[in-house]
């Protein structure tokens, strides 16, 4: 049973940083990637970042480039996001998300997506 957890969500101003954590995802061998998406008031979920478990290379959205970094720490098996120079418009509900082996979860292709996170705050003001 795979059970996303996100954390790290809060309230922010502009201009500060923010790290979000996602655990209960597998190793490279049970998923593919792991990504970050997000969904801002009235909009549609969008991605963010994602990661993929084999081999470590990130694919970002032009929203977070050079704004975000996606990394893993395999001791933890924890995947964040570190999010720097914070805009109002970052103000969303951040999930995490993870695809089986065969699928691969990120931005413009979430039906790749097998498991979803609950979501966590991030608001900027």
């Amino acid at each position: 049973h795979v059970q996303l957890v996100e954390s790290g969500g809060g309230s922010v101003q502009a201009g500060g940083s923010l790290r979000l954590s996602c655990t209960g995802f597998g190793d490279g061998h049970q998923h593919y990637a792991v990504a970050w998406f997000r969904q801002g008031p009235e909009k549609p979920r969008e991605g963010v970042a994602a990661f993929v478990l084999s081999d470590g290379s990130t694919t970002y959205e032009d929203s977070a480039k050079g704004r975000f970094t996606v990394s893993k720490d395999s001791a933890e098996n924890t995947l964040y996001l570190q999010m720097s120079n914070l805009k109002p418009g970052d103000t969303a509900v951040y999930y995490c998300a993870a695809s089986d082996m065969g699928g691969y979860c990120r931005g413009g292709h979430m039906t790749a997506c097998n498991y979803w996170g609950q979501g966590t705050q991030v608001t900027v003001s």
